[in-house]
């Protein structure tokens, strides 16, 4: 005879969201300021796999459960190819010198009465070109912030809420 599927009880649904915000909460106070350095994707694995052992407990199946897993991974598998391909792009160009010398001949270039109207129209245009404006933050972008910087403007006018710490 079949287990049935029941409906969780309150606690049981709320199981995996508390479990989740007590690992990151330890991770925060554990490494402080550096948390997003720390072991949040663990603490996310982690928090599925109870939630999966809950799913079992009310009597699902683990095929069921796969299932949802490969399908809910399928649709956003272009997704995280796309990050994949910008992170090596991005970090490629960082150890090759590019975004070094596009900081160096950026700041023989351009002057802050109209950087921000150059970083503006630059990124639109290499957004346009490539298609896609995560690629463009994690090249060019990286550039205008540290020319953004090296130029004196106002942090609150550059991304360096986005990227604290990252170029002094």
């Amino acid at each position: 005879m079949a287990k049935s599927i029941r409906r969780p009880k309150l606690i049981e649904a709320l199981l995996p969201v508390i479990f989740l915000t007590l690992l990151i909460s330890i991770n925060v106070f554990v490494f402080g300021d550096d948390s997003l350095s720390g072991s949040n994707q663990i603490v996310l694995i982690l928090s599925a796999a109870v939630a999966a052992i809950v799913a079992i407990r009310l009597g699902t199946k683990w095929e069921k459960l796969h299932k949802g897993i490969v399908k809910s991974i399928g649709s956003a598998m272009s997704a995280i190819l796309i990050l994949l391909l910008i992170g090596s792009l991005a970090g490629t160009w960082l150890l090759s010198g590019i975004v070094p010398a596009m900081i160096y001949y950026g700041l023989q270039i351009l002057n802050p009465t109209i950087f921000l109207v150059a970083a503006c129209v630059v990124s639109a245009i290499v957004s346009l070109a490539t298609g896609s404006s995560w690629s463009t933050v994690a090249t060019i972008g990286v550039a205008l912030l540290g020319i953004g910087r090296a130029l004196g403007m106002p942090t609150g006018l550059l991304a360096e809420p986005l990227f604290p710490g990252l170029f002094w």
